[in-house]
């Protein structure tokens, strides 16, 4: 029977520089190639998917923490803000000159000083025009790239999430005003800092988007099987049957897995599909 694979991205699927490494890259290839199908399962909306990551024999997406279902190129969930609600986020975000992008699958629509923001978060001191310095910025350039600052392109029913980069007020000013309301998160990506986070959609989470897959696609629990790597992957692996944490996975992952393979670099991926035998 084959077994139905979901793969968190960021610290997962892809390592710190946003890469796929080769091992995975094969792996995944000679696993699809068993009967087996990947889906990715990420806080990162569609627009946020580089092409590498695209290009993988992947059967379907779970995207913006669990708001948006994907499966053979069909969308069966979608979930997305109320208009009014979202342009109120926007003006608190504002306000406190917290920056921001606003996730959507027509692009990531970012705040006007956002893209500044990240170069500097990105340097951290290194002068821009230094070797050290562009190496730094060639980095994120992918992502900077997807930022689109035209906010008359915007759809305001059509944003998926609201991911904010903040060093201007506690993470728990903004937790508190929306906790409860919409779902909160601490941002997983260590550059945005420890003040930063997400605002989704209240009741939405990688395990309920998981149990609609799998529905979906008329397979059992006993079929599935998670990668993943943070704090927010905890929904994910109750979700599933088979629960792996990458070897650089926070320590609350770890605990919760049922087994810890290599870090992603290291080959971990690969490691773990090799010892289950899926390829």
């Amino acid at each position: 029977m084959g077994k139905i694979i979901f793969l968190d991205v960021d610290g997962t699927l892809c390592n710190e520089a946003g890469r796929v490494p080769e091992s995975a890259k094969q792996a995944i290839i000679k696993t699809y190639e068993n009967s087996h199908d990947f889906f990715l399962c990420t806080e990162r909306s569609k627009a946020e998917i580089p092409e590498e990551v695209f290009n993988l024999l992947i059967r379907g997406m779970i995207g913006a923490g669990g708001g948006y279902c994907e499966v053979d190129g069909e969308i069966i969930l979608h979930e997305v803000f109320d208009a009014i609600e979202l342009k109120k986020i926007v003006t608190f975000l504002e306000e406190n000159a917290v920056e921001y992008y606003l996730e959507s699958n027509q692009g990531l629509f970012a705040s006007k000083n956002l893209k500044q923001k990240l170069q500097s978060l990105v340097l951290n001191g290194t002068p821009k025009d230094s070797i050290e310095g562009q190496t730094k910025l060639q980095d994120i350039t992918w992502f900077l790239d997807l930022l689109i600052e035209d906010h008359t392109q915007i759809d305001y029913e059509d944003v998926n999430k609201v991911s904010f980069v903040n060093q201007t007020v506690p993470y728990e000013k903004i937790h508190e005003k929306y906790d409860g309301e919409f779902y909160m998160l601490r941002s997983t990506v260590p550059i945005f800092g420890p003040d930063s986070g997400e605002i989704g959609i209240k009741n939405i989470t990688k395990k309920i988007a998981i149990e609609t897959v799998i529905q979906y696609l008329k397979k059992e629990k006993c079929d599935t099987i998670a990668f993943g790597d943070g704090h927010n992957d905890l929904s994910m692996f109750e979700a599933v049957e088979l629960r792996i944490a990458i070897g650089n996975a926070q320590a609350v992952l770890k605990e919760a897995a049922d087994i810890v393979t290599l870090t992603h670099d290291e080959g971990g991926i690969a490691s773990a599909l090799e010892e289950l035998h899926l390829y």
